[in-house]
């Protein structure tokens, strides 16, 4: 009864992760305000999770720069399966303006599967959300093909 209860409840509540990679925090304040009273993204169940550990979605921004790769791969290896990543701006996706440059590692793809990237530079609040809510939908699907 209680299996049921925990993973009804999981479906409905997908907690967030944020990790900068080096970005120019134009996205982030993005994300910080759809948490805010005007966008309210936890009415839709997302909540903010302080570890890796306890994620679902794990939210990238920012170009993968030399210095944080290897830390961002560590992090990725903590999140729990199934998990979803979710880029949010150009850099994660490109490089954007920070492509060529010698501490740009490349997109975020070479280093781990990327469900959802909401593209611009920087996207507006709705876009952020109807891109959490396709990656819960997506990891939906993953958690009911691993039963």
């Amino acid at each position: 009864m209680f299996q049921k209860l925990i993973a009804k409840s999981m479906m409905k509540s997908p907690w967030l992760y944020h990790i900068n990679t080096g970005s120019c925090n134009g996205c982030d304040i993005e994300l910080v305000a759809c948490l805010t009273p005007r966008y309210d993204v936890e009415r839709y169940g997302f909540k903010l999770a302080g570890t890796p550990r306890h994620a679902d979605i794990v939210v990238v921004s920012g170009p993968i720069t030399t210095q944080s790769r290897d830390r961002l791969v560590r992090t990725l290896e903590q999140v729990p399966e199934p998990r979803c990543v979710v880029t949010i701006g150009s850099c994660p996706q490109s490089g954007n303006v920070f492509k060529g440059s010698y501490s740009i590692e490349g997109p975020l793809e070479k280093y781990c599967h990327v469900d959802v990237a909401i593209a611009g530079c920087t996207p507006k609040p709705e876009a952020i959300i109807e891109g959490l809510y396709k990656a819960a939908q997506i990891l939906q699907k993953k958690r009911e093909a691993m039963k």
